[in-house]
């Protein structure tokens, strides 16, 4: 058994998450057509805008001390009532298939309560088949499933809401 810590990204290691973006975005480049840029990279913008909302928290995600990917928590949704939303989320191939993006999304949603959207894009069929298979324990089965585009691409959204556990009682000697 191996063990995952999820920490919440300080400023400095933005820039770690913006480098790991170059491994998310050649994953996506399977399903959308995202171009390398003359230099060998894909051409991406700082996302400062997005590090500066208040509302956006960045977690870098790590497997036995090694860093193995990242996750954003944001306010970016496209559903009504919805007030959470995963931005990012990004575990290297390595470590994939054995629970970790589960336990990340898991721990999320334990420590935001709320209402929650998370989507993906429907050419992607490693995400299809995640989400299907983890969403009815993730949102204790109870959720909605819309389909709607973003940027112009279809994409299937999860909507739920994730109560704030409630505290056991302490047994009584």
């Amino acid at each position: 058994m191996f063990s995952i810590e999820l920490h919440a990204a300080r400023r400095d290691e933005l820039e770690t998450i913006e480098n790991l973006m170059q491994f998310y975005l050649h994953d996506f480049s399977e399903w959308l057509p995202l171009k390398l840029g003359g230099h060998g990279f894909f051409d991406i913008q700082p996302l400062l805008d997005y590090w500066r909302n208040p509302a956006t928290r960045p977690f870098l995600i790590k497997v036995d001390d090694e860093l193995a990917g990242f996750v954003t928590v944001d306010d970016v949704v496209h559903l009504p009532g919805a007030h959470c939303n995963i931005g990012y989320l990004f575990v290297s191939r390595r470590f994939r298939g054995q629970g970790v993006a589960k336990f990340v999304v898991s721990t999320l949603l334990h420590q935001f309560p709320g209402q929650w959207q998370i989507f993906h894009i429907d050419a992607n069929q490693p995400a299809r088949q995640f989400w299907a298979k983890v969403m009815p324990d993730l949102a204790g089965g109870e959720f909605t499933v819309h389909q709607r585009p973003v940027g112009g691409y279809p994409c299937t959204f999860y909507r739920f809401e994730k109560s704030q556990p409630s505290a056991t009682p302490a047994p009584v000697p």
